[in-house]
């Protein structure tokens, strides 16, 4: 029997495929696992979140500015940043499915359905167990944990497992020609990660920007992983969005800014209109090789609390590991003086906290936040509707003008409306069905507001605003729906 948690995924992946959100990447040909395409709603919604995050660090923010780095970068940078060394994940097979496995994510689904059943301790007891084990990369423990608690393949139902293995998530492609002689020297990797743009052009960035300690330099860009369990839609994909800011600081107050950034980023979710219990912090307890403290901030997804964004404090790692495999400095002159010294505190390579929230994951997060089945039954007569209550500053749409006829003047009176407000916020324009159906219609794609044009509209210059969450409706001149509408969507 589906949960009430898999049946609400299922229920918005199906809405997200119906109503032009998001698709099945190469759908045609039965689809390409774990990569998915933005339909005309999605990639409107994906672009007023990247845009508001991007609004809100470089003009909130005087002191980080932006780039746009290339996907593809010189090898050494990622034998430099540890990807190479580091970048891998524990994977398990099973003997009788031939089908490969996340460690983690096998223990935690057994974890989840534990819980269903009602073994909320037994669920957390083997949690436990298994984060200690990973934090020593003990894979033998791991295997006898898997064991112990019979946890099976989904698809085999056996516990015929092999021994665990490392495997690098990096996706390698080659550059330039590609001769068999050559072949190792032009292996390029597509970028894990987006952060390491933002730290090979650290100099460049505060040398033209005229930057001064601290600062910081925010990306939007696509990165690459080869996860070999990608799942629960588009909250782990093998081509995603980050959209990431690394702040750099005076060594000796990373920690001080490293709380600033995770009050800072915590308030930016609140300002989506997501309730504030929706989220939580998880502090990390195994840190990885460059941080000297992390946390998640999480979201509740149907299938429970997830990752949207994590802050780091990187301490040096990066930037002193670029000077050493780069041999060229990294370092800052700071002519501030120090307090203790009285003297200036000169050159130094700075500390880094990140901030890193994953855009697709953003996306699903908003739409899980704003997917809403109602139930508008009056009387014996019975009605519902799924509506998208996207905040108006992120809805794709923003005004649905619609004529009530195709005749007598109405799609000429409505044209006029679309003409005056097109150039300032996404408008749709639709004569086709009855009204109510067009309502239900963008209700389902969450266009906050409706105009209606009929046959008063030509007599007094009049319209029906339509209010999409409460469905109430006001008549008001033409002239006004564009500055309602405009106020409506500034965040």
């Amino acid at each position: 029997m589906m949960s009430n948690e898999n049946k609400r995924l299922n229920d918005i992946i199906s809405h997200c495929k119906e109503y032009g959100f998001i698709f099945p990447g190469s759908e045609i040909y039965d689809g390409l696992q774990a990569v998915y395409d933005y339909g005309p709603w999605g990639s409107e919604l994906k672009k007023n979140i990247h845009d508001l995050w991007w609004n809100t660090m470089t003009r909130r923010y005087e002191n980080i500015v932006g780039i746009d780095a290339a996907i593809l970068m010189h090898p050494t940078t990622w034998k430099a940043s540890g990807h190479v060394d580091n970048f891998n994940d524990p994977m398990i097979d099973n003997k009788d499915s031939k089908k490969r496995y996340r460690v983690d994510h096998l223990i935690e689904s057994h974890a989840a359905g534990l819980k269903e059943k009602g073994n909320e301790k037994e669920a957390l007891e083997l949690l436990d167990k298994a984060e200690a084990l990973l934090a020593k990369d003990d894979f033998t423990g791991l295997k006898k944990l898997i064991e112990n608690y019979r946890i099976v393949c989904p698809l085999s139902g056996t516990c015929n497992w092999t021994d665990i293995r490392q495997f690098n998530l990096m996706f390698s492609t080659q550059f330039g020609s590609t001769s068999s002689a050559d072949e190792a020297d032009n292996l390029v990797y597509l970028r894990p990660e987006t952060a390491q743009g933002i730290f090979v052009n650290f100099l460049n960035v505060q040398k033209s920007a005229r930057m001064k300690i601290p600062f910081g330099i925010a990306q939007v860009g696509k990165a690459f992983r080869n996860e070999i369990v990608a799942r629960q839609f588009i909250f782990r994909m093998r081509e995603f969005e980050q959209m990431e800011m690394q702040f750099f600081v005076r060594p000796g107050t990373q920690k001080e800014w490293y709380e600033f950034w995770k009050e800072e980023r915590l308030k930016w979710h609140y300002s989506l209109g997501i309730p504030k219990e929706k989220f939580r912090y998880h502090n990390h307890t195994k840190l990885a090789h460059y941080a000297d403290a992390a946390c998640d901030i999480e979201y509740e997804f149907p299938m429970g609390f997830k990752e949207v964004e994590g802050i780091h404090s990187r301490t040096d790692f990066d930037l002193r590991n670029h000077q050493e495999y780069s041999k060229k400095k990294m370092q800052y002159f700071d002519s501030e003086t120090d307090p203790s010294s009285g003297k200036p505190y000169g050159n130094y390579i700075p500390y880094v906290i990140e901030t890193s929230i994953g855009l697709d994951r953003t996306v699903l997060m908003v739409i899980c936040e704003a997917y809403t089945e109602e139930d508008l039954s009056d009387g014996g007569k019975k009605d519902s509707r799924v509506v998208m209550r996207f905040s108006p500053a992120l809805a794709p749409v923003k005004l649905a003008v619609l004529p009530l006829l195709k005749k007598d003047g109405l799609p000429e009176a409505a044209r006029k409306i679309m003409d005056d407000c097109k150039n300032h916020f996404r408008c749709f324009y639709e004569e086709k069905d009855t009204i109510g159906k067009r309502y239900r219609r963008m209700d389902a794609i969450g266009t906050p507001f409706c105009v209606t044009v009929d046959h008063q509209t030509l007599q007094d210059d009049t319209v029906t605003l339509r209010y999409r969450d409460t469905m109430l409706q006001d008549r008001i001149p033409a002239a006004q729906v564009k500055d309602i509408v405009w106020k409506a969507v500034q965040h």
